[in-house]
């Protein structure tokens, strides 16, 4: 079954409500076996396509991925991207900013981070932690040191989605393509990942008491993501809505988006001139002697 990644972008200025988008939808496999051949091919499909991104050198692809605690987001990394070559690619985590980052804009830590032409950055979470968990908790604002006239400033979060819509713009134009995946987790869903953590020795690390604290303040959170979605997808750095229940079939939807932004760029290997290819014939003749 062909998977349209067209049906999960959010459309920019849209008004979606996440409540009313599923969790969970027919499987594009019809058995572990055929998900496993599925992805395989795509991985196959997304080495090839890497190499030629490296090789042209003309673009950067930037993939964010956000979503609630135990939405798959390490594991759609890991298997969707499990071909590609790590020298060209470089993933980042952003978790609670350090003492140093704080004294920063909230975008510096990510900017450092951003991927070279010819290259893929994988962000796990991002800059979006500053209009999602701040927003959820705004008393975390009191450690960045803004200034009292900027830390209750009622547009504070509009200028913020407009300095990410900026940056996403400027990377556009200088030919960073910026792909945000949100993974799209039921409440029921993320209970039963946790009580797996738990009852999964090697499974323990990944579970924190944070997460249960963080479970309290679903629905605002669920309105963040919401609001965020809905102001900053754009054309030029579409947000795509990944249901998230079925983790093989959120890595099948992610795998086809990744890949359909790569093909979409106009990219060729760089060609070899008339002078070059008699260099070369004559260090081959070299080499037969």
């Amino acid at each position: 079954m062909k998977i349209d990644s067209e049906k999960f972008r959010v459309r920019p200025d849209g008004a979606i409500k996440l409540n009313e988008l599923p969790t969970r939808i027919a499987p594009f496999y019809d058995s572990k076996k055929n998900y496993s051949a599925i992805l395989q091919q795509h991985v196959s499909q997304l080495s090839d396509l890497q190499q030629l991104l490296y090789s042209s050198n003309h673009y950067a692809l930037l993939l964010i991925f956000q979503g609630m605690d135990a939405a798959g987001k390490d594991g759609a990394i890991r298997h969707v991207m499990s071909g590609i070559n790590p020298q060209g690619c470089d993933v980042s985590s952003f978790k609670q900013p350090s003492a140093n980052e704080l004294e920063h804009d909230f975008l510096w830590r990510a900017t450092r981070r951003l991927p070279e032409r010819g290259r893929i950055g994988i962000f796990n979470r991002s800059y979006y932690e500053e209009v999602l968990v701040t927003r959820v908790h705004p008393e975390l604002l009191d450690n960045e040191g803004l200034a009292r006239e900027l830390r209750y400033d009622k547009n504070l979060w509009h200028q913020r989605y407009r300095s990410i819509i900026d940056l996403e713009r400027h990377l556009h134009d200088n030919g960073t393509r910026t792909i945000k995946i949100f993974l799209h987790l039921s409440y029921e869903e993320q209970r039963k990942r946790f009580i797996e953590r738990i009852d999964e020795p090697d499974k323990n690390w990944k579970f924190s008491l944070s997460d249960i604290h963080e479970r309290k303040y679903w629905k605002k959170y669920i309105a963040a993501f919401e609001n965020c979605l809905n102001t900053t997808s754009a054309t030029h750095a579409p947000w795509f809505a990944v249901p998230a229940d079925d983790k093989e079939n959120a890595r099948l939807i992610v795998s086809t988006i990744v890949l359909d932004t790569l093909k979409s760029l106009k990219m060729s290997y760089p060609k070899t001139t008339a002078k070059r290819r008699a260099e070369l014939q004559a260090i081959r003749k070299q080499l037969k002697k």
